[in-house]
């Protein structure tokens, strides 16, 4: 029986977006300036929140050890999302990429910088960021909070919410609605199915709509 978050990825945003806007839910969705590191790349599952902010008076051992602790932190089947309070760092690289595989994350989503992109890309780890620099996180940056709200571009992320991102963008689901949103979702693509095949058996754009209420 595939898990919630396995159901979720199986799922289009663009689709989860309109079955959430059908059922009259507030539509929450991340800044289209965060995509994946690669543009096939896609996470999805409850998500796992980490605050974080600049810090210059940390010296390397304390900065590397506490960025070791993140990782530590992060549960296995949860999708980090990360706001740094910080446009100039790289919040995640190569080998926080493999640290997280192997613990079996589901992805990591962060509003600011990510370094190491071949390497993660070889990976096939999913990575969803803003920007790329090489300037990392020594001496410079701390987290301080775990599984709080956190906002990113005006929305709001809670610790029990559900996430999808994908190529289309970044989609959160609210817990106590995920099963009836995926339910929904599924149903969705099914229909959709019936109308490509509609479509490219040739069939009328218009009458096909009329038969199968989807586009």
């Amino acid at each position: 029986m595939p898990t919630l978050a396995e159901r979720l990825h199986a799922c289009h945003s663009s689709v989860i977006h309109d079955v959430m806007k059908d059922r009259g839910l507030p539509i929450r969705v991340l800044p289209r300036t965060i995509v994946g590191i690669e543009r096939s790349m896609k996470a999805a599952g409850p998500v796992f929140t980490v605050r974080g902010r600049p810090d210059p008076t940390l010296d390397k051992h304390t900065s590397l050890y506490e960025w070791a602790g993140l990782l530590s932190k992060a549960p296995a089947g949860h999708v980090v999302v990360c706001q740094p309070q910080d446009d100039t760092r790289a919040l995640f690289g190569g080998l926080s990429a493999e640290a997280l595989a192997i613990k079996g994350s589901r992805g990591y989503i962060v509003d600011g910088g990510c370094r190491d992109l071949q390497a993660i890309a070889d990976q096939g780890f999913p990575v969803f960021a803003r920007f790329a620099t090489p300037i990392d996180i020594v001496c410079a940056w701390r987290a301080e909070a775990y599984e709080v709200p956190v906002a990113i571009g005006g929305v709001q992320v809670q610790p029990d919410d559900l996430v999808l991102a994908d190529r289309d963008g970044i989609v959160l689901v609210p817990h106590a609605e995920a099963e009836a949103v995926i339910a929904d979702a599924e149903r969705k693509m099914s229909t959709e199915g019936e109308m490509v095949r509609a479509i490219r058996a040739g069939e009328d754009p218009q009458a096909a709509y009329l038969r199968h209420r989807v586009f």
